[in-house]
């Protein structure tokens, strides 16, 4: 396995969750790190992204609310969740991206928001 993800689970409205990603070296070093989410019947979108040299972006739907890093020395990325809502409801995954390769992705984590 490739990229490990984990830290999904059961969360009421308002709560927080944090998301774990780890990789091997090789990967983390040359690929931007992200999560994704998806929600039966709908395409696979972008939480947030972060580059190798620390730069972050997030979907309009969760900037404020969720924040990407990166632990260079464990080869970790994680997505701190806060302030959620039932609509983050999703499966999230983990993805490593660099040009000129082949997308890499975790398997999913199920993050469930009650009201």
């Amino acid at each position: 396995v490739q990229l490990q993800a984990s830290g999904g689970g059961l969360v009421q409205t308002g709560g927080s969750l944090r998301l774990s990603c780890a990789t091997s070296g090789s990967i983390f070093q040359l690929h931007f790190m992200g999560w994704y989410r998806q929600t039966p019947g709908k395409q696979r979108e972008l939480v947030a992204r972060i580059t190798n040299g620390g730069q972050t972006n997030y979907a309009g739907s969760v900037k404020g609310r969720f924040t990407i890093s990166r632990d260079n020395a464990k080869n970790t990325v994680s997505l701190q969740m806060t302030s959620l809502k039932p609509e983050d409801t999703a499966v999230y995954y983990c993805n490593a991206v660099r040009i000129g390769a082949v997308d890499l992705w975790g398997k999913g984590t199920l993050v469930t928001v009650s009201s």
